[in-house]
């Protein structure tokens, strides 16, 4: 559904299992892999479980990942923890971890008083974005879905001028 929008603002985008299972990859999608690869020590490197990879095909430098979930249950955890595994590694940590999901339990609800997955959303993600026309208390975090695609704009364009300066 984003793919279209994404490659319009001059990015690419790749589904995460492509990149897990596949052992010949292209040389632009071993880089991205490499990239995105967590730094476990002695126990390797793994890629952080997530559905959309959003890179910029220019440097290759991957610019987020995106976890599509129908239920959030320990699904919004799992990618809490990504997020802070991410931004432990000087490689990692500039990429923005976002969360789309229909929330169809209303876990997202509500801003205050906040259930667990609206915590960790706005605690430990750059952002989450649902896909109902429910009522919603939207926050910086926590908004409608057509907010992603202006939300990936403004971050093109501060990343832009971040290394224009």
């Amino acid at each position: 559904m984003i793919k279209d929008e994404v490659e319009d603002l001059g990015l690419r985008i790749v589904e995460g299992n492509i990149l897990e299972r596949s052992n010949n990859l292209p040389e632009e999608l071993r880089k991205i892999k490499r990239n995105l690869a967590v730094d476990f020590g002695e126990f390797g490197m793994h890629l952080p479980d997530v559905d959309l990879i959003i890179y910029n095909p220019t440097n290759l430098k991957v610019i987020a990942v995106v976890s599509v979930k129908i239920t959030l249950r320990e699904r919004i955890a799992q990618t809490g923890y990504w997020k802070i595994k991410l931004s432990q590694d000087q490689v990692t940590k500039d990429i923005k971890v976002y969360f789309i999901t229909p929330d169809e339990d209303g876990t997202l609800t509500f801003k205050y008083p906040a259930k667990k997955g609206r915590a960790i959303v706005e605690a430990e993600l750059d952002g989450s974005y649902i896909l109902n026309d429910k009522p919603l208390e939207e926050s910086k975090k926590v908004k409608f879905f057509h907010h992603f695609i202006e939300d990936l704009k403004k971050l093109i364009n501060d990343e832009q001028k971040f290394t224009k300066n």
